[in-house]
């Protein structure tokens, strides 16, 4: 089990009406409030009002419109709006996308050169903006942890900021706010969430036990809990379990002990980049094919304990085993009604070489990863997509 340290400062607020605290907790950063959301179903489904309705004795300003992969430009502009009124506070109302701009909003808006230099030399990161959460989509665990993914759509890279100055201060996690999720956002989470806990579950040192145990534990209620929140969108014990797995999924109490490059989101990263497509879209067309590129004699062990412990395969042999549990997680997500190819999401091989060149220059998936991959290795793995 390697060395760590796990701090985590982010103050959790996780159940019914936890709304209520919002004023009380933001009030303590100041009264000028920028308000980043995305389109508008917070104002159908009633979420805004209720954040409006806490924010009343404040200044707010309000930046909407973020996209799913969040866009430089959008952060050069929220960094614009701060800097112009003056933000004490951020306060970002949705899932990943919203968290992420407005993580690397806060700290654009304490500097004074291009935001995407922040991206590139995380040293640059001096300071930023305090920012609170109200979660309305789980997937990313950006609600408690430290990094935000930016696209750069002038260079087609989709990149990681990543400081500890960026962990939000609050974050309010109410599942009755994921009831009025579309089947295709909820799908899109589930995803998200079990990628996250195996990219932390496959790695190099398998020798941190109770980490891998607890990886498990959040996988199999993955498994069990999205297909009930797909078709009982109002299943409390469903949401529930599902936005505290995907906080706990992503802030790095399932990596500890271990540690290692990833292997399947640097690819996705880059696919996105390339083609915009949705981030968990892109991890269900990804994960399986990966899996079966790198199961081999050294792996099969580790997958083949994967398909018992979160699927519950009975099967003695190893690679038989392994293979059972790759076929499971297709099923899964099919179940999800996820798209299994990239010829579904209008992808072809064109891009394929630079998607994988770029795979293996902004990460060190051929260096750290479980099985190391160059880049050739990614071409095969797009080939099987």
């Amino acid at each position: 089990m390697n060395n760590f340290d796990f701090k985590i400062p982010t103050d959790i607020r996780f159940g019914k009406e936890k709304i209520s605290c919002l004023k009380e907790e933001v009030s303590s950063y100041g009264k000028k409030v920028l308000l980043v959301y995305g389109g508008g179903s917070i104002k159908r489904n009633g979420i805004y009002d209720e954040v409006m309705e806490q924010l009343k004795d404040f200044e707010v300003v309000e930046l909407s419109g973020i996209t799913p992969n969040p866009k430089l430009e959008t952060v050069r502009a929220g960094a614009k709006l701060c800097k112009e009124k003056g933000i004490d506070v951020i306060i970002a109302v949705g899932g990943g996308s919203t968290i992420d701009a407005s993580k690397h909003i806060a700290a654009a808006a304490c500097y004074n050169g291009d935001p995407w230099d922040l991206v590139l030399d995380r040293s640059l990161v001096k300071e930023a903006l305090p920012i609170a959460v109200v979660l309305t989509i789980c997937a990313t665990g950006s609600e408690m942890n430290s990094g935000a993914v930016i696209t750069n759509e002038e260079t087609h890279e989709k990149l990681e900021i990543n400081t500890p100055l960026l962990y939000p201060r609050l974050s309010i996690c109410d599942p009755t706010y994921l009831y009025s999720l579309p089947k295709k956002q909820t799908a899109a989470g589930v995803v998200d969430i079990l990628s996250h806990v195996m990219e932390q579950y496959f790695q190099p040192n398998d020798g941190a036990y109770i980490t891998d145990v607890l990886s498990e534990g959040v996988m199999k209620t993955v498994v069990k809990y999205g297909p009930i929140a797909m078709e009982e969108p109002d299943n409390y014990e469903a949401r529930s379990n599902l936005m505290w797995a995907s906080t706990v999924g992503l802030n790095h109490l399932l990596t500890v002990g271990k540690g290692g490059a990833w292997s399947v989101h640097p690819i996705e990263h880059v696919v996105s980049g390339f083609y915009d497509l949705t981030h968990g879209i892109g991890l269900a067309i990804l994960t399986p094919a990966w899996m079966e590129y790198v199961l081999n004699d050294d792996t099969k062990a580790r997958f083949a304990r994967f398909a018992r412990e979160v699927f519950r395969i009975i099967e003695g042999d190893d690679h038989k085993a392994a293979k059972k549990g790759i076929q499971c997680v297709r099923d899964f997500f099919e179940k999800l009604e996820m798209p299994c190819t990239f010829s579904e999401v209008g992808i072809d091989e064109s891009k394929y070489d630079k998607m994988a060149k770029e795979a293996v220059r902004t990460s060190n998936i051929s260096k750290t990863a479980y099985v190391h991959l160059d880049e050739k290795d990614v071409i095969e793995i797009l080939k099987k997509c």
